[in-house]
């Protein structure tokens, strides 16, 4: 499909429903070299709360882990859960595996992602993110349309874009998490995840999907200027900009020129998915497999222990190279909420064509 000239008025107020029953995106993971570490960022630097840890998750014997989750026979994953602010669920997995790649893509490459925070002022925020061991602020951006931004790399596998909040435009449409509570001890004036970016191999396709199939709304669409140091000052890639249900922004990216290689598996560092909540697992699956392109990893299944026994899951393929999840948790209910005050954040009462 064509991407809509950002200028147009011509963007729908209201768009197609998506997966049945959707309710918002619930979770980003992320895999990483190091999960203590990682971890220890999103909570003791960047102030997210620690929900669960799980783990090990494996089959040392069948091929389950090929089967539901797209990796080696032989992997094996711990897992962690925090709450970062008021919207989003971080999840992070430190894997090993026998074919496991070891470097994460660079966010302009095929495969590339990364994770936008909203900072109330950007050099407050960096000037403290210089001084965490592994976190490197790699470079900052001129100021543009999106205002005052700089990307920062950790040494455990993460890119992490810092995008400075600015004025909220009545025409936008992007979801704005909101400024941090008086006595925030977190990151100086996180506000929480601004979106999830991803380079794809074919935008036009990545936007079609999910527009068409996962019910999202374009926002934007436009050509711009590589960021350095990746490529040449002169070269430029497109992007598009994507609400993703109530309280999720997506930005999808072209390839930056002469980029090489392609999507992480979930066992490689820098492997990464999107999952979205349900609350009805097995009919979003089941109108999932008649979707254009897309394979649901075998049938649904509910866990049976651990911190989040009753949790119904199922991970899907998607024919523009991101691995995708659905859920359905029933919170208020889950095993780890009697171990901790921390609980993830929920749909509560926003449905997948909510704007708060």
């Amino acid at each position: 499909m064509p991407l809509a000239d950002p200028n147009e008025e011509a963007i729908p107020a209201h768009h197609r429903a998506g997966i049945p029953t959707a309710r918002t995106l619930d979770h980003y993971a992320f895999t990483v070299s190091d999960l203590p570490r990682a971890v220890g960022f999103f909570t003791a630097v960047l102030g997210g709360e620690l929900c669960y840890q799980e783990g090990p998750v494996q089959d040392p014997t069948g091929d389950w882990m090929t089967r539901k989750l797209g990796v080696h026979p032989r992997a094996r994953a711990q897992v962690a859960l925090v709450r970062l602010r008021d919207f989003a669920n971080i999840e992070l997995f430190g894997y090993t595996a026998p074919d496991q790649v070891t470097t994460a893509p660079e966010p302009t490459a095929p495969g590339g992602a990364y994770l936008a925070l909203q900072v109330q002022e950007l050099a407050a925020a960096t000037r403290r993110l210089a001084q965490v061991p592994g976190i490197h602020v790699v470079r900052s951006a001129p100021t543009g349309a999106d205002g005052p931004s700089a990307w920062c790399r950790a040494d455990w596998g993460m890119w992490l874009l810092l995008r400075e909040a600015g004025p909220t435009p009545r025409t936008d449409r992007r979801f704005r998490p909101p400024a941090p509570p008086t006595g925030w001890t977190g990151l100086p004036g996180l506000h929480g995840v601004e979106h999830f970016g991803r380079t794809v191999g074919d935008l036009d396709a990545a936007v079609a999907f999910f527009v068409d199939v996962l019910g999202a709304e374009l926002l934007s669409a436009l050509t711009e200027p590589c960021p350095e140091p990746w490529t040449p000052a002169a070269a430029v890639r497109r992007r598009a900009a994507l609400r993703v249900g109530p309280t999720a922004n997506v930005e999808l990216y072209s390839p930056a020129p002469h980029a090489v290689g392609g999507p992480p598996r979930n066992s490689d560092v820098g492997g990464h998915h999107l999952a979205f909540y349900v609350d009805d697992v097995d009919a979003a699956a089941a109108w999932l497999r008649q979707a254009p392109g897309v394979e649901v990893m075998g049938d649904p299944e509910t866990i049976a222990d651990g911190p989040i026994a009753g949790d119904r899951w199922v991970y899907f393929r998607t024919p523009i190279g991101i691995q995708m999840e659905i859920v359905r948790m029933p919170d208020g209910e889950l095993p780890y909420e009697s171990l901790t005050s921390a609980r993830r954040a929920t749909p509560g009462p926003y449905r997948w064509t909510d704007r708060p």
